[in-house]
């Protein structure tokens, strides 16, 4: 199912339909130059429809929207926060300098330390192995524990999960853990537009989560001349695989 993944994951990258247009095309210029042509300008099309931000704004603005962070919390009442993996970049980032290397899903790790110092007795559960192929080096469990430990969180409140690449592992080898019960209250933290999935998926395993979202990527709105040829493939790229994933915990009983 990993392998499967990461391969669909190709489906998800929009400069990749670029490439496979231009690269018809210009296979076809020999025998059928009109259609060959056609594929070219259809590639130039679908390049530049890419940063119009708008559009894949409105699919991640429906995303984030369903399942909103609670008004009121009392954190008194819960054994701890989740923290999903893929906040931090690759390992090789990491080595040769002592500062913690995060991405653009940054708050995820942020996002607990507030919380942590409203309510002294909330545990910090982590959870991430290493997503990506042939990877190694510090898992994201060990990089997170660097973070954390730089932002002074005691060990004895933080609790690592090493082995999952992917959100039904996170769910399930967190519940796993020493210590661990998940039919207690926990606040799941992930990013906003990956909140439906995530939840979806540790109800489905057993937990009893609250969702606490956080790495926005949308407002309520976005300018119509709102133009980024980069960021734009890359919010096309996030939407699709989000909703590529979805899908495929529906049809595999995940969620």
């Amino acid at each position: 199912m990993f392998v499967i993944a990461k391969l669909l994951n190709v489906l998800t990258q929009p400069l990749a339909w670029v490439v496979a247009l231009l690269l018809l095309g210009l296979l076809l210029q020999r025998h059928w130059r009109r259609a060959g042509q056609g594929l070219l300008w259809a590639a130039l099309f679908v390049l530049l429809l890419q940063g119009w931000e708008p559009l894949p704004d409105a699919l991640l603005r429906q995303l984030e929207a369903q399942h909103p962070a609670p008004v009121q919390l009392n954190l008194s009442q819960y054994a701890g926060v989740i923290v999903l993996g893929g906040s931090t970049e690759s390992s090789y980032v990491w080595e040769g300098h002592d500062q913690p290397a995060l991405n653009s899903a940054a708050e995820r790790l942020t996002a607990a330390l507030p919380l942590l110092q409203r309510e002294p007795r909330l545990l910090l559960l982590y959870t991430g192995g290493e997503g990506e192929w042939l990877a190694d080096g510090l898992s994201e469990a060990e990089r997170a524990r660097r973070f954390y430990a730089q932002q002074g969180v005691p060990s004895e409140r933080l609790l690592l999960e090493s082995r999952s690449r992917n959100t039904h592992e996170n769910a399930l080898f967190s519940a796993a853990l020493p210590g661990v019960d998940r039919t207690r209250p926990w606040l799941l933290i992930t990013s906003a537009w990956h909140m439906p999935r995530a939840l979806g998926t540790f109800k489905q395993v057993g937990w009893n989560v609250t969702p606490w979202p956080t790495d926005y990527r949308t407002g309520l709105a976005t300018p119509w001349h709102q133009y980024s040829l980069s960021q734009g493939a890359a919010k096309w790229q996030l939407a699709l695989h989000e909703l590529l994933g979805w899908a495929a915990y529906r049809l595999s009983g995940r969620l």
